[in-house]
């Protein structure tokens, strides 16, 4: 299976995103506790990028895809 890109600088942080997006779709998280999962991660080595504009918003963009495929 081919992993998303969401502008971490290596597979395997795009790999951790992604599953933090599923579990925020899954839980039905709020967009404030994603942010502080991002910058959680960001503060683990080798992941600092967690918390750049770019991550966030393709998280955001991921986030919205479902809310809207549900609307």
């Amino acid at each position: 299976m081919k992993i998303k890109y969401f502008g971490m600088f290596t597979d395997e942080g795009n790999a951790l995103v992604w599953g933090m997006v599923e579990t925020a779709k899954r839980a039905d998280l709020d967009w404030r506790t994603v942010v502080d999962m991002l910058y959680d991660v960001a503060c683990l080595d080798g992941f600092e990028e967690a918390s750049d504009t770019a991550v966030r918003e393709a998280v955001f963009m991921e986030l919205q895809n479902k809310v809207d495929a549900e609307a």
